[in-house]
């Protein structure tokens, strides 16, 4: 199945591409900093969630580790 059609999958897709905007704003902000709208302005948007809800996607990411590695 794709992540699409599974619900945990496309959680676990959503949470890296979150993390992954964050981190790639912290390393080079000018590549999504000119890009805030638009189709990539999606990208920019994760990174402010990632930036600003940092500690409630922490706790998520580990919340889904757990349930990926012991539920499954």
């Amino acid at each position: 199945q794709s992540a699409i059609f599974n619900f945990q999958s496309l959680l676990t897709v959503i949470l890296l591409l979150i993390c992954t905007c964050a981190y790639i704003r912290a390393l080079a902000p000018s590549l999504l900093d000119k890009n805030k709208t638009g189709f990539l302005g999606i990208f920019w948007k994760c990174a402010r969630i990632g930036e600003r809800k940092s500690p409630y996607v922490a706790c998520c990411c580990i919340i889904m580790a757990f349930t990926i590695l012991f539920s499954e």
